[in-house]
């Protein structure tokens, strides 16, 4: 099941439609708190559909709320929206989105999008199960999906764990960019190379005095020191 959350009645409807003819359940909403009661009280969908400019409440604000519960975090998330600047989009990265389709969009593009996330969330469930040692300082258990820095444990969207999971699976090498964006996101995201830093930049504010475990490598990408590393 897909939540949709839009005030746009002409849009829910299409929406609706669209997704219904791929063979795609939807449950549509007007408001947050219809929205919020479902979450509540129905089973969680798969995925949710969000807009930004709503009544009663921002959907940045939900969307930070929805990244911020342990019960819903992994929940895809795709932004639908009419703020289509690039500026607009980094925020909602910022904030944990999975993808973002601007206002007017091709209904044909929204499926493939839908289904392409929906592929990286079956493909994130089966996520390394080996655990990472890194300096002593951050111990990475693929299989719980826990990370812990010097002994406290911290929270992670599901894409900051990816990403600092596979630049530890990969200690001592540089991950471009590009690279990084296919493994992680599935295949050339619209955000584009800066969707990695921006989620990098989040990450290094998660691990706080030992951000500068992983590196930029100008030009190129990231990548986590190998022990024998300078």
């Amino acid at each position: 099941m897909i939540f949709l959350l839009e005030d746009d009645g002409n849009i829910r409807k299409l929406v609706e439609y669209t997704l219904n003819a791929n063979n795609m359940d939807v449950k549509s909403f007007g408001l947050p708190s219809d929205f919020w009661e479902a979450m509540g009280n129905d089973k969680l969908p798969e995925l949710i559909l969000l807009d930004i400019m709503l009544p009663q409440e921002d959907g940045m604000d939900i969307l930070r709320k929805i990244r911020n519960d342990n019960v819903t975090k992994s929940i895809p998330v795709i932004m639908l929206t009419a703020k289509g600047t690039e500026f607009d989009k980094v925020i909602g990265l910022d904030c944990g989105a999975d993808d973002y389709v601007c206002k007017p969009f091709s209904p044909l593009e929204l499926v493939a999008r839908i289904k392409a996330v929906k592929r990286r969330a079956g493909h994130a469930i089966k996520s390394d199960s080996s655990t990472y040692n890194i300096n002593g300082v951050i111990i990475i258990d693929g299989q719980s999906h826990r990370i812990e820095v010097v002994g406290d444990e911290i929270s992670l969207t599901p894409k900051e764990f990816n990403l600092i999971e596979i630049l530890a699976k990969n200690r001592g090498n540089v991950l471009s960019r590009e690279e990084l964006l296919r493994k992680i996101w599935g295949y050339n995201f619209d955000g584009e190379t800066r969707t990695v830093d921006v989620h990098i930049r989040k990450l290094r504010q998660k691990l706080g005095d030992y951000a500068d475990l992983i590196e930029t490598v100008k030009g190129i990408g990231y990548c986590i020191k190998g022990e024998n590393d300078e």
